[in-house]
Formats: C-alpha cells, sequence, structure tokens
C-alpha cells in the first residue's frame, strides 16, 4: 500500500513540475513583449543555459502538491512528491553541468 501510495505521489509531482514549466514558459513568453510561443521559450532556454532555471520555476506548483497532501493526511503521497523534488533538482544540476 505504501509504495502504491508513493508511486502516485512521484508521478503527480513529475506531472506538477511539467505543468508548471509550460505555464513558466508561457508567461515569460508573454512577459518577453513580443508574445513568444512555449516552444520558442524553451528554445531559447535551451541555447541560452537557462532550462534549469525554468524547470525550477515549474516545481513551484510541487509545493501546491505537497501541502495538499499533507493536509489531507496522505504522508506517503506527500513524500512522493517531495522524491519527485529531489529527482528534478539532481535533473537540474546534472543539465547544468
Amino acid at each position: 500500500m505504501n509504495r502504491k501510495e508513493l508511486l502516485i505521489g512521484i508521478i503527480v509531482g513529475v506531472i506538477a513540475n511539467a505543468i508548471g514549466v509550460v505555464i513558466a514558459a508561457t508567461i515569460l513568453g508573454q512577459l518577453s513583449g513580443r508574445s513568444d510561443g512555449f516552444m520558442t521559450v524553451i528554445e531559447a532556454a535551451q541555447s541560452e543555459n537557462f532550462i534549469g532555471k525554468l524547470v525550477s520555476l515549474g516545481a513551484i506548483l510541487n509545493l501546491i502538491c505537497f501541502f495538499y497532501f499533507l493536509r489531507k493526511k496522505k504522508d506517503h503521497r506527500a513524500g512522493g512528491v517531495l522524491l519527485a523534488t529531489v529527482l528534478i533538482a539532481v535533473f537540474t544540476l546534472i543539465i547544468r553541468l
């Protein structure tokens, strides 16, 4: 039972981060003044080496999921979200190297 709950938390954490990256890239595209699209921002992030920062911004949604699961007494799911956040942090560190 605990493994299933942990896996659900990891999946929620990864999906929340992906949605967060899309939201952050869309907002940054709109703030650029040129109304750049999502893919344009991602390509610029890749070429200018700030993709790690964009992924880190996307992890903000994990906070919401983490505290939601804690409030609902789903500690194992909250742990899965935390584990997903740590994995994303390691991934971001690897990208920066």
